[in-house]
């Protein structure tokens, strides 16, 4: 980071080292009452740094005191394979998280494998049902980069109410369903959310009035310290990667302009891992059918999912 940098830094890891305590105790908690927290993963293909992020996951799986079933399936693997691993995760009661891990091979259609997943079980908060009730303001697992985002700003102060936050990318993993949750009626939300992406002339004109600018666009270095208003909060949310080099939306040059500022790594990375667990503990709970726990979370953690009874359909 440059040293004429001005702004503050937002960092996520002390982020997800509070969210993760909150879901070791809440693993505890399960387990004194005789259930085992499941987060089950698959992995198809060969792809050596998706490999690397499901060891990093089970890893931690095992820290918070989850247990981890893990199904490595082959390149060649077709989608009816795909599709039955996460039919036998669906049909065990034992399981109550499952993660698909992005990407699969080319040929295999991801989007089509995550709708045949339990929605209540989809850690991600990426399948259509649980986008459905982001939108309707249903409770759910929530999508986990924006889920992060919201916390990350909470977290460090920055008020989002009645505030003009801007999004550059308009994902459906992040994008989109980040402007549904900051526009949401709670205290760390309930903003002005404004929507752009490359693909609109001048799109620097509705980022430079930003108060909280939001890199979600997926192209490296895409902000640059023009594109953003001075004393504005900024949070790289986009990212590439070449190889396992994180190449991120915001450029680091950035931070002479802005007010407080996410760093190129240590942002929202590990808080988004937060989320995915965050999701496996509210799964584990329902399907135990125990009060939850409450995690500060506006994404209704409280209410009871009806995973039993995807369940039942499913077998019947």
């Amino acid at each position: 980071m440059s040293t004429t940098m001005n702004a503050r830094l937002l960092p996520g890891t002390p982020v997800a080292e509070a969210i993760l305590a909150r879901v070791a105790d809440g693993v505890a908690q399960l387990r004194t009452a005789g259930v085992t927290p499941t987060l089950a993963t698959v992995l198809v293909g060969d792809d050596e740094a998706s490999a690397g992020y499901i060891r990093i996951k089970q890893r931690r799986a095992a820290e918070l005191g989850f247990a981890s079933p893990h199904v490595r399936l082959a390149a060649s693997a077709s989608q009816a394979d795909v599709h039955a691993v996460l039919a036998e995760f669906n049909s065990d009661p034992g399981v109550h998280g499952v993660l698909l891990q992005y990407p699969i091979p080319g040929g295999l259609d991801y989007d089509r494998a995550l709708q045949t997943l339990d929605p209540d079980s989809d850690v991600d908060g990426m399948h259509p049902v649980n986008l459905g009730r982001l939108v309707a303001g249903l409770p759910g697992p929530l999508p986990c980069t924006p889920a992060a985002i919201e916390a990350l700003l909470a977290h460090h102060g920055v008020p989002v109410a009645g505030r003009e936050v801007v999004i550059l990318g308009r994902g459906a993993t992040l994008g989109r369903p980040l402007a549904t949750l900051l526009a949401q009626k709670r205290p760390t939300a309930n903003a002005a959310v404004t929507v752009v992406h490359t693909g609109v002339a001048d799109w620097s004109r509705y980022t430079r009035r930003a108060e909280i600018l939001v890199a979600a666009a997926g192209v490296p270095g895409i902000v640059r310290p023009e594109h953003v208003r001075p004393g504005a909060v900024v949070v790289g949310g986009g990212v590439r990667y070449a190889g396992r080099r994180l190449l991120p939306d915001v450029d680091e040059s950035c931070a002479r302009v802005a007010g407080a500022i996410t760093p190129r790594v240590g942002g929202v990375g590990p808080v988004t891992v937060a989320m995915l667990f965050r999701n496996a503990l509210r799964a584990a709970r329902s399907a135990a059918d125990l009060v939850a726990h409450p995690l500060g979370d506006g994404g209704g953690a409280s209410s009871r999912h009806p995973q039993s009874e995807f369940r039942r359909q499913q077998r019947t």
